[in-house]
């Protein structure tokens, strides 16, 4: 990738909608093929705004 490429600021509510609407979509489709794909794809834009540190957090804080 270049390194003067630009990156734009993706906001944490447009972030849930996507991943809740590609839950949605994993949830109506068959193949487990696409579906692996689709939760790879909803885990990538998860982590635009999301990170591994904060979700760990989150998770040790719920026990």
């Amino acid at each position: 990738m270049s390194e003067d490429l630009e990156f734009e600021e993706v906001s944490s509510e447009e972030v849930d909608r996507v991943v809740a609407a590609l839950e949605e979509l994993m949830n109506s489709v068959t193949s487990e093929t696409i579906r692996a794909h689709l939760e790879d794809i909803s885990n990538t834009v998860y982590y635009l705004v999301y990170d591994e540190e904060e979700e760990e957090e989150g998770l040790s804080e719920a026990a």
